[in-house]
């Protein structure tokens, strides 16, 4: 993992939690993914994680009609791949609750808090989320 790939971790080992949207557009195979995305989700991670907050999510947008996603068919995908889920624990409501409001989408919230609390890298496209520093990754 990471040898000579001239990615940012080297051979650091890191670990991934998902945003909603990166995790879509991994499963779908989505071309708005970026290209240091897909590398660092399929070889420089040691573990990728997504968490249930990301299906809550994707089912409150499904069903107002602002999303199109079969949820049944991303938890199967989820469970079919290798990756982990992560559950909302207190610990993480906790997190939540002491970081700065630099954003307002609650599960854009919940995901930095959850990162935090785990020591894990948010992997997103949202350059907004990068104020809250290191638990941010920005693809």
């Amino acid at each position: 993992m990471g040898r000579g790939s001239g990615l940012p971790f080297g051979k650091i080992q890191v670990n991934l939690l998902l945003d909603t949207h990166i995790l879509l557009w991994w499963l779908s195979d989505d071309a708005r993914l970026p290209k240091p995305a897909r590398q660092w989700i399929a070889h420089e991670a040691q573990s990728v994680f997504v968490s249930t907050a990301s299906l809550w999510e994707i089912a409150l947008k499904a069903s107002k009609g602002k999303l199109r996603a079969d949820l049944k068919e991303v938890h199967r995908q989820i469970e079919r791949g290798d990756y982990i889920y992560l559950p909302v624990e207190p610990a993480h409501v906790l997190s939540l609750s002491k970081l700065p409001a630099h954003h307002a989408d609650p599960f854009d919230r919940m995901l930095i808090a959850q990162a935090s609390a785990e020591n894990l890298s948010l992997l997103t496209c949202d350059a907004d989320l990068k104020r809250y520093g290191h638990a941010v990754l920005l693809a």
